[in-house]
């Protein structure tokens, strides 16, 4: 039956401000789908925190709920591939910034953008991966088809402590990688050895703009969450043929590099899309995840939080100070 269900829901109140209040709201005004999910989990990522503080401009109209992952149960479903009480997960796609997202009890959605959710995942450790997790596997995928292997050599994760930097190393840990793990934050060091790193190497190490177009070759590959000056430098210090996956952008948008990494050394810049994916890339990504991810790891990423911390959490994961991954209950 159709009712009303509570949401997370974006005011723009002027000047390029926005205000988010927890609200009631009917779910008729659910936007169009073929199908309508009772939403149990969400999560944070760092374009959440975009979106919460209004930044970016990556929604263009209001009032507008946000969350641009969601995981729960199909509750009615107009499509052929899934059926009510099928257990589903959803990432990417622009919901959650021009399509209403999964800070709410129910989210109704296009079934394209669906994925059944694996066999020995729960919707808490869907959103635990999120976004951020999907993107880190694609990452190491990617990595993996450019020739990555674990006896190559050393492979940096920069932002270390956020969601793709953990996840990522959770995975190359699990795959037999030897692990360096960069963070600004050395008290998260333990954090990141039982995540699976075996170095943890200076954030500012990597931060100032190269001086030289060929640093030493220290890097067989690399998954890069931060870019500007810390991916020229990885650039810089990748081994011969080695790779470097480009996913997020927190150190900034510039790339100031030169075309000799390329010529010389034959490296590659790799750059990792999670929003558009394919699905059957998708799909392969979760199947990975379900079966490649070390739950116990998984868990101990884990900060659990309702609506009501979402704005506050978006300062933090946009200052940096949010580790690990955010659980977001709908109901509680």
């Amino acid at each position: 039956m159709a009712g009303d269900l509570r949401a997370l829901v974006l005011h723009d109140v002027g000047g390029g401000k926005v205000e988010a209040r927890i609200e009631t709201i009917a779910e008729s005004a659910l936007p169009a789908g073929d199908v309508t999910v009772a939403v149990e989990h969400s999560t944070l990522n760092y374009k959440d925190g975009l979106v919460l503080q209004g930044q970016g401009r990556l929604v263009r109209q209001y009032p507008h709920v946000p969350g641009i992952d969601f995981a729960g149960t199909v509750e009615r479903s107009d499509s052929p591939a899934f059926a009510p009480g099928d257990k589903v997960v959803l990432t990417g796609w622009r919901v959650g910034e021009l399509h209403w997202g999964g800070y709410a009890q129910k989210a109704r959605v296009k079934s394209d953008w669906l994925v059944k959710l694996p066999d020995g995942l729960s919707t808490v450790h869907a959103m635990a991966i999120g976004t951020a997790g999907l993107t880190a596997m694609l990452a190491v995928r990617a990595l993996e088809r450019h020739g990555l292997e674990p006896s190559g050599g050393e492979v940096l994760v920069t932002g270390a402590a956020g969601g793709v930097g953990s996840v990522a190393i959770a995975i190359l840990g699990k795959w037999g990688y030897q692990v360096a793990a960069s963070t600004g934050r050395p008290e998260q060091g333990d954090y990141l050895r039982g995540l699976g790193a075996s170095t943890i190497v200076d954030r500012a190490s990597l931060a100032a703009q190269p001086t030289r177009p060929l640093d030493a070759e220290r890097w067989a590959g690399a998954v890069d969450a931060v870019g500007g000056t810390t991916l020229a430098t990885v650039l810089s210090q990748l081994r011969y043929r080695g790779a470097a996956a480009s996913v997020g952008l927190a150190g900034g948008t510039d790339l100031h590099t030169t075309v000799i990494p390329f010529l010389l050394r034959g490296v590659s810049l790799l750059g990792i899309d999670s929003v558009m994916a394919p699905k059957a890339e998708r799909e392969d990504a979760w199947h990975r995840l379900a079966l490649d991810l070390p739950l116990d790891k998984l868990d101990a990423m884990i900060q659990r939080v309702g609506l009501g911390d979402l704005p506050d959490l978006a300062r933090r994961i946009l200052k940096g100070d949010v580790r690990g991954r955010v659980v977001v209950d709908v109901n509680a």
